[in-house]
This record gives structure tokens, sequence and C-alpha cells, in this order.
């Protein structure tokens, strides 16, 4: 049985993610995060090749996120109407890490974040928070005004860049919870998708006990 199952999924993953005092940034990348804030990719253990180079760092305004794809050949796909087929990235938090309730409580949160899209003619980037499908309990939706986000797009990809605030994460709080539920889709019409474990055949889309784990060092 366990030959069937991916070997991401036979342990949990538990990655640091460095604290970066001057988050966000002014001028032109909102983060700029280095070489020093990537996570690891486990994908080999199953023999998936990962396109996508994702970084984090923390502060105690909040979290961000970017993701560099390379590679592509076609123009990006987006429509902000339909986030389950674009190309872009799908996010999951947990301000409470709690991996032993299968639905997602108050303190869980979902994210839409695509190069594309957005703004009055939709070439622009868009970060979008959304409900989590069958949650326990509702969840505060973040303002516009909590959420920041940039991407830079190239002819054979791009870089997309978020900013999380604190307000925008209902329950975050570092010192107290220096522990993070998280989980990412990658998602490309070309190039396929990427996660840090299991793959869409598992509910992770609303199941909190599949997420990995943030550790907000210092």
């Amino acid at each position: 049985m366990a030959s069937l199952l991916p070997h991401r999924f036979l342990f949990r993953q538990s990655l640091a993610v460095r604290r970066e005092v001057k988050l966000p940034r002014g001028g032109k990348q909102l983060l700029g995060l280095t070489a020093k804030h990537r996570l690891p990719d486990l994908g080999e253990l199953d023999d998936a090749v990962p396109f996508g180079d994702l970084r984090v760092a923390w502060n105690e305004q909040g979290l961000g996120i970017s993701v560099e794809v390379r590679g592509k050949k076609r123009p990006l796909a987006c429509d902000r109407r339909d986030p389950a087929v674009s190309d872009g990235l799908q996010l999951w938090i947990d301000t409470r890490n709690t991996q032993n309730i299968h639905r997602a409580s108050r303190f869980c949160h979902q994210f839409v974040v695509m190069p594309r899209g957005g703004g009055v003619n939709r070439n622009e980037a868009m970060i979008e928070p959304v409900l989590i499908a069958r949650a326990k309990e509702p969840t505060p939706l973040a303002a516009p005004a909590d959420l920041s986000v940039a991407a830079t797009v190239a002819r054979d990809g791009y870089l997309l860049e978020a900013w999380l605030s604190a307000k925008a994460l209902h329950g975050y709080d570092p010192e107290a919870q220096p522990r993070l539920g998280f989980y990412y889709l990658l998602r490309d019409g070309e190039l396929g998708t990427q996660t840090p474990a299991v793959g869409e055949e598992f509910p992770f889309a609303f199941d909190p006990s599949l997420w990995v784990t943030l550790e907000l060092t210092k």
C-alpha cells in the first residue's frame, strides 16, 4: 500500500523560514528575496522536477512569498474568474498549524496569486483571498489594502511576489505561534503543477492535516 503513496506523504515536512526586517521593500521589487530564502523542494523523492523557485520570508508585520518560473514557451493564461485552470500560485496558510483537523478552521486562509489577470485591462498582477471549501468555520477575508502583489513577466516565465500583511492573516502571531501550516499549488498550463508534497489526488485544498509546517526562525 505504501508504494502507492507519494514518498513525501510518508513524513511531516518542517521548513525553516528566515526573518527579514525590511519587508516589504520599496523600489522596483516588492520583496527581492534571495537564494537564502528558498524553500527546499523534495519533489525528486517522487521523480517530480520543479519548474518554480519558491521563496518565503517573514517579519512581525507579515509574510512574503515569491515564485520564479522559467522554461515557458507559451504566453501566460490567467483568468481571475477561474483560478483553478489559470497560470499562477494558490496558497493555504494556517496561523495555528493545527495538523490534526481535516476541515479548515477560522485560522486557515487561502489566496490566489497570478502574474496577470488584475487591473482594468487584466494585464496586471493580482492577489485575492478566497473562502476555503468545506471549512468548518468562516475565516475573515483580507481587505485589499492588506495585500500587495507584483510581477515581472519575461518571454520564458515570470517572477511573482506577494506580501500578506499580519492584518490579512487572522491569528498571525509569530512570537506566540512561530509555526504556520502551509501549502501551495503552482499551476502552469504548459509546465504542469508543483506542490510541496501530495498532488491534487489528495484533498489538500480543504484538509490542513496534509499541509507542511513553516518554522518562523530568527
